[in-house]
C-alpha cells in the first residue's frame, strides 16, 4: 500500500460502524491502491478481501464486480481470492495527459444485498517518453546591435512524462557568443533563453548555428536536440507592443470549425522590414497547437478542432509579435469553453435479471443500471422515470446508480413479457433525452388447471359402428405456457362397477380422441355415460374432469319378425271365411314386431299377390286382412295370400307372411286342405302296405271288390286330409271353448259353433266331429255395412 493508506484494521472498525448505524448501502472510506504505467497484464494491485474486511466466500455469493468511472475494465477481480489483477496495459500520458497524479476512480459493487465500496487507483509515471521539439529548425534573427546580456526566448521541448521524468534541463552547444538560461513558466515547466555573452558582428559572422538539447530526469536520462540557426541582422531598436498584454475570451464548445475566437494587434515604431510583424504562438502545448491557429499576419485567432467542455474548460495561450528586427512583443489569451447541452444521458445496464418467476415477492430487484451525463451544471442534471402503466418501480441507491424492482404480483396469463423503455431526460437547454429499453420476460408457474371447453359432452355414435371407430373429441386449454399447459386425457373409473368402460371406448392421452373400442348394438346398450379427466404435466399436477354421455344411434338392423301367422310350422295355417261374409269382414291380422327404435321399427302392411286380386285388402297400418268386396259362388274356394311386412328405415328391411283362405259356406262344411298340403301330407306319411296288398288281391280275384276298395281308398285319404289339417293349425288337444261368439261387430268368425277335436298321434290319421251350429243364422245389420264400406276405402287391394 501507498503512505496514506489506511490499514485493514482500520476499514473494519469503519464497516462495524456502519453496520452498527443500520447498514449503509456505501461504504465512506476510500481505498487507495497504485500501479505503474505500461504494467504486464495480471500483475497484483491488492486484496479486496483484506481491505473490505469480508470472506472470499462472499465475493461469488454477493455478485461482487469492479465498475470504473469510465465504465472501462481496468482491473479484474478474481472471485476465487479476491485479488484485483490488471486486465489491461495503462497509459498513463493517455489517461490523464498531464494531470498529477494520475487517479482512476472505481467501485467495489456487491449486487445481494446492494452495497458499494469506493476506491482509487493510482497510475504513476514512467520515463518512457523523449523529449521533443515541435519546430527541429529554430530560426533567429539577431540584429548586430545588440546589446551583451539580451534574452532570446526559445521554444521549449515537449515530455509527454511528467514530474522528475518531464524535461528538467537544457544544453546549448559551446560558442562564445550565447549561453542557456532556464525559465521557469507560470504551468511549472522550464523553458529556455538564449542570453548574448558578446555583440554580434555581422561583417565577421553573420550567421551561427547552434545545437540546443533537451534532458529530462529520468534514469537513465533521455535527450531531445533541435538546430538553432542565428542570423545577424542590421540594427532594429524598438520592440513590438500588444494592445493588452491579456486577451480574455468565451467560445461556445460547440463553435464550428474556422470560428473566429479573437483578433490580437501589436504595433512597432520602427519602419521598413523592422516594423513588419509576425503572430505567432509562444510556449505552448501540442494540444493548443492542434486546436487553435493565428494568422501569422492579420492576428487572427480561429479554431482548428472542435472544443470540448467536458476535456478542456480553458486555454491559456502565450501569443508573441516579432518585427522583422527579430524583436518580439509578448501578450496572453484566456479562452473559457462555455459548456453547451451537446452531451446526451447514458444508461449503462450493470445487472438484469429475466425471466422471473411469476410468484415473484414485491420489491425483487430486476436490474440494476447507473446513468451518466458528460455535461456540468443544469446540463449534467438528469431525471429517470419508466412507463407508469408497469409494476416495476425505479429506486435511486448510490450516485447515479439505480434499481429496478417489482411493485405489485405478476400473472404471466395475463402478460408474459414486458418491454420496459427507461428514459433519462437531462436539465439543459435545449433537453436532451436517452431511452434504453429492456425486456423482461416473466416465467410461468403451474398455477391454472387445464379447463374443459364444455362441462359436458353428448356424442353419437350408430350402431354397428367398425371397431376403433373415432366417436368423438374431449378438449382442455390450459393457460400455462410449457410443461404447465401440456395436458394429457385419461378415463376415470367408472361410478358403477359393472360398466366395461374398458372395452367399449378408449381415449388418446395427448389429443383427447374418443374411440369405440367394439361394434355397439342399440338394441343391447342404448347410453352410458363416463367421465374424463385432463391433467397437466407441472410439479404438482393440476387436473380437472368433464361427463361424457354416449348415445348409441339405432340402425335398421333388424327386419320385423311375423309373430302371427307362426311360418316356422311344417304346414301353414289356413283360415276359415263364409261366403256369407260382408265387404270389411275381418278374416285374420297380420301380427309382426321390429328389434329397431323410431321410424326403424313403424311398419307398414302390403299384400303382394292374391289368388283373386280385388277380393282381399290389407290394412297399411295394423295388419289386418279383411274382405273387399262380396263373395260370390264364382270366387275359388281356396285362396292364398302373400302379405308384405315392412318398416321404415333407410334402407328397408321387410319379411313376408303367406295366407291361406278356405271359403266355407257355413263352419259345418268340411275344411278341406289344399292340394299342396295334401301332397305334402302324403309324402311325409309311409305307404300303408296292407292296403297295396289288398288292393292287388282284390284286383286279381275279382273285380267285383274294385269298387268296394275305391271307396275304401277314398275314406282312408278324406282321414288323413284331416289329421293333416288338424297339425297345420296346431289347434291344441282337447276341446276348444264351449262357444265362440263374435262381440267385435266386425264379422270375425261371424258364426259361433262347436267342435270336438282328438288327434291321435302315430297314426297319420283323426277323426273329426262336425257338431250343428249354435246360432244358426245372422240376420243382416245395417251399421255393419256402413262400416265395411268405410273399410274398403282403408284397404290396400291388388
Amino acid at each position: 500500500m501507498e503512505p496514506g493508506e489506511v490499514s485493514p484494521q482500520q476499514i473494519r472498525q469503519v464497516l462495524l460502524f456502519f453496520v452498527f448505524l443500520g447498514g449503509s448501502l456505501v461504504c465512506s472510506e476510500t481505498w487507495h491502491y497504485s500501479v505503474a504505467e505500461e504494467t504486464e497484464i495480471g500483475s497484483f494491485i491488492g486484496n479486496v478481501v483484506k481491505d473490505i474486511g469480508l470472506g472470499v466466500e462472499d465475493l461469488a455469493a454477493r455478485g461482487a464486480t469492479v465498475i470504473f468511472d469510465d465504465y472501462k475494465p481496468y482491473l479484474l477481480l478474481d472471485q476465487q481470492t479476491g485479488n484485483l489483477l490488471l486486465n489491461e496495459q495503462l497509459d498513463r500520458e493517455a489517461l490523464c495527459d498531464f494531470t498529477e497524479p494520475c487517479i482512476l476512480h472505481f467501485q467495489v459493487l456487491f449486487e445481494n444485498p446492494l452495497q458499494f465500496f469506493r476506491a482509487e487507483l493510482w497510475v504513476k509515471d514512467i520515463n518512457d517518453h523523449t523529449p521533443t521539439f515541435l519546430d527541429k529548425h529554430i530560426l533567429l534573427k539577431i540584429s548586430e546591435s545588440t546589446a551583451p546580456g539580451t534574452s532570446f526566448q526559445m521554444d521549449s521541448a515537449q515530455d509527454l512524462d511528467i514530474g522528475k521524468n518531464g524535461v528538467q534541463n537544457y544544453t546549448l552547444s559551446p560558442n562564445p557568443h550565447f549561453h542557456l538560461k532556464l525559465q521557469d513558466s507560470d504551468e511549472g515547466r522550464k523553458y529556455p533563453e538564449l542570453l548574448l555573452d558578446q555583440s554580434l558582428d555581422r561583417e565577421k559572422e553573420p550567421e551561427l548555428k547552434l545545437t540546443l538539447t533537451a534532458l529530462d530526469g529520468g534514469s537513465p536520462p533521455r535527450s531531445g536536440t533541435a538546430l538553432v540557426r542565428v542570423l545577424v541582422l542590421d540594427i532594429n531598436d524598438n520592440a513590438p507592443e500588444f494592445e493588452r498584454p491579456l486577451y480574455e475570451v468565451l467560445v461556445p464548445e460547440n463553435s464550428p470549425l474556422n470560428s473566429l475566437v479573437v483578433k490580437v494587434s501589436a504595433t512597432d515604431i520602427d519602419a521598413g522590414i523592422n516594423g513588419e510583424l509576425s503572430y505567432s504562438f509562444s510556449h505552448v502545448s501540442r494540444d493548443i497547437r492542434k486546436t487553435f491557429e493565428i494568422h501569422p499576419i492579420s492576428g487572427e485567432v480561429r479554431l482548428k478542432a472542435l472544443l470540448d467542455f467536458e476535456l478542456i474548460q480553458s486555454y491559456t495561450i502565450n501569443i508573441q509579435a516579432i518585427d522583422g528586427g527579430s524583436l518580439s512583443g509578448k501578450s496572453s489569451m484566456l479562452v473559457h469553453v462555455v459548456d453547451v447541452n451537446d452531451n446526451p444521458p447514458e444508461i449503462v445496464i450493470t445487472s438484469l435479471t429475466s425471466p422471473i418467476p411469476e410468484n415473484s415477492s414485491p420489491e425483487m430487484v430486476v436490474a440494476v443500471f447507473s446513468l451518466r451525463d458528460q455535461d456540468s451544471g443544469d446540463n449534467g442534471r438528469m431525471v429517470c422515470s419508466i412507463q407508469e402503466d408497469l409494476p416495476f418501480l425505479l429506486k435511486p441507491t448510490f450516485k447515479n446508480f439505480y434499481t429496478l424492482v417489482t411493485e405489485s404480483p405478476l400473472d404471466r396469463e395475463s402478460k408474459a413479457k414486458y418491454n420496459i423503455t427507461i428514459t433519462v431526460t437531462d436539465m439543459g437547454t435545449p433537453r436532451l433525452k436517452t431511452q434504453h429499453n429492456i425486456t423482461v420476460l416473466v416465467s410461468d408457474v403451474n398455477d391454472n388447471a387445464p379447463a374443459f371447453t364444455q362441462a359436458s359432452y353428448t356424442l353419437r355414435v350408430r350402431e354397428n359402428n367398425s371397431p376403433a371407430l373415432h366417436i368423438g373429441t374431449v378438449s382442455a386449454t390450459d393457460t400455462d405456457a410449457g410443461a404447465n399447459a401440456q395436458v394429457t386425457y385419461s378415463l376415470l373409473p367408472p361410478a358403477d362397477p359393472h360398466v366395461p368402460l374398458a372395452s367399449l371406448v378408449s381415449i388418446n392421452a395427448d389429443n383427447g380422441h374418443l374411440f369405440a373400442l367394439r361394434s355397439l348394438d342399440y338394441e343391447a346398450l342404448r347410453a352410458f355415460e363416463f367421465r374424463v379427466g385432463a391433467a397437466d404435466r407441472g410439479s404438482p399436477p393440476l387436473s380437472s374432469q368433464a361427463l361424457v354421455r354416449v348415445l348409441v344411434e339405432d340402425d335398421n338392423d333388424n327386419a320385423p319378425f311375423v309373430l302371427y301367422p307362426l311360418q316356422n310350422t311344417s304346414a301353414p295355417c289356413t283360415e276359415l271365411l263364409p261366403r256369407a261374409a260382408e265387404p270389411g269382414y275381418l278374416v285374420t291380422k297380420v301380427v309382426a314386431v321390429d328389434g329397431d327404435a323410431g321410424q326403424n321399427a313403424w311398419l307398414s302392411y302390403q299384400l303382394l299377390k292374391a289368388t283373386e286380386p280385388g277380393l282381399f285388402g290389407v290394412w297399411a297400418h295394423n295388419g289386418e286382412v279383411r274382405t273387399a268386396r262380396p263373395l260370390s259362388e264364382r270366387d275359388a274356394a281356396r285362396h292364398r295370400l302373400l302379405v308384405l311386412v315392412k318398416d321404415n328405415g333407410e334402407p328397408p328391411l321387410s319379411a313376408s307372411v303367406t295366407l291361406h283362405v278356405l271359403l266355407v259356406d257355413g263352419f259345418s262344411q268340411p275344411h278341406l286342405p289344399p292340394p299342396e298340403a295334401e301332397a305334402e301330407a302324403a309324402a311325409a306319411a309311409p305307404a300303408d302296405p296292407l292296403t297295396v296288398y289288398l288292393v292287388v288281391a282284390l284286383a286279381s280275384v275279382s273285380s267285383l271288390f274294385l269298387f268296394s276298395v275305391l271307396v275304401f281308398v277314398a275314406v282312408r285319404l278324406c282321414g288323413r286330409g284331416g289329421a293333416a289339417r288338424a297339425g297345420r293349425c296346431s289347434v291344441p288337444e282337447g276341446p276348444f271353448p264351449g262357444h265362440l261368439v263374435d262381440v267385435s261387430g266386425t264379422g270375425t268368425l261371424s258364426h259361433s259353433y262347436q267342435y270336438q277335436v282328438r288327434l291321435t298321434e302315430g297314426t297319420g290319421t283323426s277323426e273329426l266331429k262336425f257338431l250343428k251350429p249354435v246360432i244358426p243364422k245372422f240376420p243382416p245389420q245395417g251399421t255393419e255395412r256402413e262400416e265395411s264400406h268405410t273399410f274398403l276405402n282403408g284397404f290396400d287391394l291388388n
